[in-house]
């Protein structure tokens, strides 16, 4: 049986750029090359794609009672603004009583403000970094320390390293002071204050149900001046880099033994069902000794592009990108199926 899947989906042209909008303020959106590979995943399962658009294109639609023939959507939209923003279409969605991948919207604004996501990894016993929200540079300059210098300050609910860049990282009271006041002034959110973990970086990705599964860790490259990791100094999307911005140095500072892949896996997995995450995610991580990982981030919501790290891990594999999306989709179909009884033809 054939579906027909719609995706929701922003391109970063999807929200005009308002006046005191930073940068990198479309850095969370899709380059085109990132549907295509999603519709080539559908298409390798038989299913055919029907573009949406942005959760108000969705809007619109639900409105309109004019989502007939499609049977299933999977958004990879991530709104614009508050804290619930990534749950936007989801909650739309549920309106309209359609089905859908991934995690659903209380999963999303949970883990996208960073503050909360930490206290509930901390209270199931995994380490996190000592951290502290701050909201003007007033208070930076006066209130108690999470940790000694050097710090890190980003954004407390922003993703894609929204925010983040080679300045980031403070050593004393008065670059602090700077860095807290342009993400509260930039970014219109509070500045989350953490300690700077300076050792090697990991994400892994966690997919299926019934059990769910931990792909392998990949380790992530680090920016060599600073320690920041890479892809937040440079930019995730080649597309948005200035065509003269220079090439930083970088570094690969990790040995992968496989006890601490084993323990990366076994976290992510952990954070995966405290969140009640579902059919894909990835979780970062930063090493703050030999063997001793630091949670840094769940993404619920992963990028699929071709240069992410489904597109690394397909490559290691030797295959497309397109054929490993097509693995983690039809799982998720499974799971779609058991309580939508109109895809259970689909997922056999």
């Amino acid at each position: 049986m054939s579906l027909t899947i719609g995706i929701v989906y922003e391109g970063f042209d999807a929200y005009p750029r308002e006046p005191g909008d930073p940068e990198d303020h479309a850095a969370e959106y899709e380059p085109e090359s990132t549907v295509e590979v999603i519709e080539a995943a559908f298409a390798k399962l038989g299913h055919r794609c029907e573009r949406i658009g942005p959760p108000h294109a969705l809007l619109q639609r639900v409105a309109r009672a004019d989502l007939g023939g499609i049977d299933v959507a999977f958004s990879i939209a991530e709104g614009r603004g508050p804290r619930t923003r990534e749950g936007w279409a989801l909650s739309l969605l549920e309106m309209a009583g359609l089905p859908y991948f991934g995690s659903d919207a209380l999963t999303l604004s949970l883990s996208l403000d960073k503050a909360w996501t930490n206290r509930t990894v901390a209270a199931a016993g995994l380490s996190v970094a000592p951290q502290c929200v701050m909201e003007s540079a007033e208070q930076a300059m006066h209130a108690k320390l999470p940790a000694a210098f050097p710090l890190f300050v980003k954004p407390r609910w922003e993703g894609t390293s929204k925010g983040i860049r080679a300045t980031s990282k403070v050593e004393d009271r008065e670059a602090l002071g700077r860095e807290v006041e342009r993400v509260v002034h930039d970014y219109r959110q509070p500045a989350l204050v953490e300690s700077f973990i300076g050792g090697a970086e990991y994400t892994v990705s966690v997919v299926g149900h019934d059990p769910p599964k931990a792909l392998p860790a990949l380790q992530r490259a680090l920016d060599r001046e600073t320690g920041i990791g890479l892809h937040a100094i440079a930019g995730v999307h080649e597309e948005l880099r200035p065509a003269d911005a220079p090439e930083p140095e970088h570094e690969l500072p990790g040995q992968l033994t496989p006890e601490l892949e084993a323990e990366l896996q076994r976290q992510a997995l952990r954070v995966f069902e405290l969140f009640e995450c579902r059919d894909f995610a990835r979780v970062d991580f930063r090493l703050e000794a030999p063997g001793h990982p630091v949670f840094l981030e769940l993404n619920p919501l992963p990028t699929f592009a071709v240069d992410g790290s489904f597109g690394v891990q397909a490559e290691l594999e030797g295959r497309e990108p397109a054929e490993l999306l097509a693995e983690v989709f039809a799982e998720a179909l499974i799971r779609l199926s058991k309580e939508f009884r109109h895809l259970e033809c689909a997922a056999s």
